[in-house]
């Protein structure tokens, strides 16, 4: 059964509560923390990733963030603004920023449901997927160019990189 097909109306539901029952069904640690606001952890292969929902009545929008930490060495910063710059080009929904003072790398999308729309249980399921998919695709890239020494373009090629088959 698909999640839009369960018990409930999604017209009658807060995209919060969408979400909250995505994390319910997924089994996501998630604390609700007010109304219009929602906090997860999902488990990727390379790290948990943070991963917060909020609605904005005003201006109609369901905001993503996802979140992990990374503490570069200041003489780095140049090189991970590089690499963010050419996964942000790669990226069309969506985009990485890195928040220096909280040392947190963050992946930032927003869904537009202007004139009354309602985001359907798949539509966020697809958003969340999106964001933890390509914080897994890049993620390799930020550490190999903070931490490998590798320059910006070596780091993006494991990004650019498909696996086949499995290990």
């Amino acid at each position: 059964m698909s999640l839009s097909e369960q018990q409930f109306s999604i017209e009658d539901l807060h995209p919060i509560d969408i979400v909250e029952h995505l994390a319910e069904h997924n089994d996501w640690d998630f604390d609700r923390v007010a109304d219009d606001q929602i906090a997860m952890a999902v488990e990727g292969q390379w790290r948990t990733y943070s991963i917060t929902l909020a609605w904005s009545e005003q201006d109609e929008t369901l905001r993503l963030i996802c979140t992990f930490e990374m503490d570069p060495p200041k003489e780095k910063l140049p090189q991970l603004f590089e690499v963010l710059n050419a996964t942000n080009d790669m990226c069309w929904a969506g985009a990485f920023a890195y928040w220096q003072a909280q040392k947190l790398m963050v992946w930032r999308y927003g869904l537009l449901m202007a004139g009354g729309q309602t985001a359907s249980p798949e539509q966020i399921d697809t958003m969340i997927g999106a964001a933890v998919l390509s914080a897994e695709r890049f993620y390799p890239a930020f550490q190999l160019v903070v931490w490998g020494d590798d320059t910006p373009e070596a780091a993006m090629q494991v990004a650019m990189a498909e696996a086949y088959g499995r290990a």
